[in-house]
């Protein structure tokens, strides 16, 4: 729980742009999740700073959540304040091969600026829902091309809300689905992308091939949290999952989906338990049956109903 002080001047900072006991089921793509002790959503990068700097004097936990895709938050919700960038989300183009983005522009907000300006490098995004903060975090991707690739710097903003930094793209630490190495507690507040020009309709048709892959090989109509594994070296997670016959197997309300294995969807009603035993189900098929163990990509936030302690996160990173 929040402090009645501490309540009090957050909402003097943020007006009606903080709330409290919030369900973050309303908030996540799989539509699972109990309530944050708080969430805020500052209009601006004076007012986060302002924000940061209250959790900082009062000791609350702050924890990013981008659109809410790549999370599986547990029903007794997340302690703390959930920070949303949602309004962070300004695109400027800086010259012909470069453009700045802040962290909490959605990846349909990218793609169709790049299409009106004709600049042409982040089509392969139309695909992965989501913003551009949970991207930099997961180094989001689709084949042999992820967002390392385009980066040229990240901007942050530290804990304590006291001041920004520009770090450029050698200093910092892209994996295979993750970005380390940022200081404790920073947040990403934007990034310099480098682009090209090309023409409109060029950038247009490869958007809607990506786009229109996906709804014919994912299932776009129903709530899920996006690819749940990591794909192992030179396999699919989902080829696997579907090779042991767990494609379409349900435990209560929740599936590994019928149209691709690597997504565990929400038929209404499906709890984060659900969820969870067929996480569990498929990594121990898999690892018996093909001596694969599959690493989740997805992350585990906040508490169990039942238990005092916060859940330790699958993966480190930040939700899209």
């Amino acid at each position: 729980m929040i402090a009645s002080d501490a309540r009090d001047a957050l909402r003097t900072c943020l007006g009606e742009r903080i709330d409290f006991d919030v369900p973050l089921s309303r908030h996540t793509s799989l539509r699972i999740g109990g309530p944050a002790d708080a969430m805020a959503t500052p209009a601006d990068r004076e007012e986060l700073a302002g924000l940061l700097a209250i959790c900082h004097a009062h000791q609350i936990p702050v924890r990013v959540l981008g659109a809410g895709f790549n999370v599986l938050v547990l029903e007794g919700g997340i302690r703390g304040l959930v920070l949303r960038l949602k309004k962070l989300r300004r695109i400027e183009r800086e010259a012909d091969d470069r453009i700045l983005v802040e962290a909490g522009a959605s990846h349909a907000t990218m793609t169709s600026y790049c299409v009106k300006e004709g600049l042409s490098g982040l089509e392969f995004g139309a695909g992965i829902p989501g913003t551009l903060g949970g991207w930099l975090a997961m180094n989001a991707g689709i084949g042999t091309r992820e967002l390392k690739d385009v980066v040229i710097e990240i901007e942050l903003i530290d804990g304590a809300g006291t001041a920004f930094e520009t770090i450029p793209r050698d200093r910092l630490d892209f994996r295979y689905r993750s970005l380390s190495g940022l200081p404790e507690g920073a947040i990403l507040v934007a990034a310099r992308l480098r682009v090209e020009p090309s023409a409109p309709d060029t950038i247009q048709r490869e958007i809607d091939e990506l786009l229109a892959h996906r709804q014919r090989t994912q299932p776009t109509d129903i709530p899920s949290c996006g690819s749940v594994f990591r794909n192992p070296p030179d396999d699919y997670a989902g080829r696997l999952i579907e090779s042991v016959g767990l494609k379409g197997s349900r435990l209560g309300a929740a599936e590994i989906s019928a149209r691709h294995a690597n997504f565990i969807v929400n038929h209404g009603g499906a709890t984060a338990e659900d969820v969870l035993g067929l996480i569990e189900r498929a990594k121990e098929t898999v690892l018996r049956e093909t001596g694969v163990e599959l690493e989740t990509e997805v992350q585990l936030l906040g508490v169990a109903a039942t238990s005092l302690g916060e859940a330790t996160p699958i993966r480190e990173g930040a939700s899209r």
